[in-house]
């Protein structure tokens, strides 16, 4: 069977753990080289190593621009273009209005808002003209739930984002989507609670809220993920492709 990203280059951040690692993991082993961030060493280390071949790790915070410089810096000495860009990299907290807090918004919107710009703009050099760029948007953007007022925003702006830039870059080619992952089992959704006990309670209430009655995998989010980098998608530019069970569609 013929390797659908057969030399090919992606950059995916945020790929330490959950659908980012998942999807780099896909992306290996459909023939791409891979080139991963995360922020810890420790477990970007373990990532690559899960990953296997074709990848190479750089750490780095992609809410620091010297840090993205640094990714795309390291892409251009291998003499390499980018033909995939998942911009994943992203997070977010529990937290009411009253609760909000400067440090809560900064943190959140850095990350997913500023953190997805730059990575964006500042791969634009070296993108291929046809590439495509995938940004992870959330289906907390448009359903209002509580305590997680300021991670909806900064995802909804990622949403606006995909529109845009889709818009922008149609020149080069560039096609430009938002995958929007629902209730996934990765380290982002369970750190969400403070003990096991809570984090299963939690996994509960999610499975609760899907119409498939349970919350999906990080390998279906990377399956979706593969289909938005390939050429399969050639005809999809500024869309969201939903991974949520159902959840914001029944």
């Amino acid at each position: 069977m013929t390797e659908v990203l057969a030399g090919k280059v992606a950059v995916v951040t945020g790929a330490n753990s959950g659908i980012g690692l998942a999807a780099a993991q896909r992306f290996a082993a459909e023939g791409a080289h891979v080139i991963i961030t995360g922020r810890r060493q420790d477990a970007l280390d373990a990532a690559a190593a899960e990953i296997g071949s074709n990848v190479t790790a750089v750490r780095g915070d992609v809410a620091n621009p010297a840090d993205l410089d640094r990714l795309f810096a390291v892409v251009a000495e291998q003499g390499r273009r980018i033909d995939v860009l998942f911009a994943n990299a992203g997070g977010g907290e529990f937290a009411t209005l009253e609760e909000v807090t400067e440090q809560h918004f900064d943190d959140t919107f850095n990350t997913n808002v500023r953190g997805t710009l730059f990575t964006v703009q500042k791969a634009l050099p070296l993108l291929n003209d046809g590439a495509s760029v995938i940004l992870t948007g959330s289906t907390a953007a448009t359903t209002g739930g509580e305590a997680f007022g300021v991670y909806a925003a900064s995802k909804a702006a990622v949403r606006s984002f995909s529109r845009t830039w889709a818009n922008e870059l149609r020149g080069r080619g560039i096609r430009v989507n938002t995958l929007v992952p629902g209730p996934i089992k990765t380290p982002g959704i369970t750190g969400l609670a403070p003990n096991e006990e809570e984090a299963k309670s939690l996994r509960a209430f999610f499975a609760q809220q899907v119409p498939l009655g349970r919350m999906g995998e990080p390998a279906e989010a990377a399956a979706a993920a593969l289909f938005l980098a390939s050429d399969q998608s050639s005809f999809v530019t500024g869309t969201e492709l939903y991974v949520d069970g159902g959840l914001n569609q029944i």
